[in-house]
């Protein structure tokens, strides 16, 4: 019986998946989105999500408790200075989990984790690429026109 066992084991030991889950939450907060299996994100949810709840709190001990946890300083920095503040109004819920489908090699059913608001960051991003590209056309087009006239 599986009594007062909260959380999945991933098939891997404690050791093992206690890294795994380090380096997703220290990944998942320096990009915003991370593309992993189902278990994986939901077991990386709820660390994610305190250690944005420790960005919020912004104390010295709240700050070496999250330097300790995650694998990168700047990472660290990052959620105190632009992270933590953006969720400053939400008491909770600062990420989402996206299905995906199965994956093509093992089936095994992938997920997108990402935090609320990090969609706005990559199509503003996608946005301006695509506008460049045309101004870039627009550009190329008029000066062709240009030579065929000359």
């Amino acid at each position: 019986m599986r009594h007062r066992n909260a959380n999945r084991k991933l098939s891997r030991n404690t050791s093992h998946r206690r890294a795994l889950l380090r380096n997703l939450v220290t990944d998942l907060l320096d990009h915003g989105r991370l593309m992993t299996t189902l278990p994986k994100a939901k077991e990386v949810r709820p660390l994610a999500e305190k250690m944005i709840t420790l960005g919020k709190r912004d104390s010295l001990h709240s700050r070496r408790q999250l330097q300790a946890y995650l694998l990168r300083e700047a990472v660290a920095k990052k959620v105190f200075d632009s992270i933590a503040p953006r969720f400053a109004d939400r008491n909770g819920g600062y990420s989402r989990i996206i299905k995906l489908g199965n994956r093509k090699g093992d089936g095994a059913d992938l997920a997108i984790i990402e935090l609320l608001g990090s969609e706005l960051e990559v199509k503003k991003a996608e946005r301006a690429e695509k506008a460049k590209e045309k101004e870039a056309k627009k550009k190329s087009s008029k000066e062709e026109k240009e030579k065929e006239e000359e």
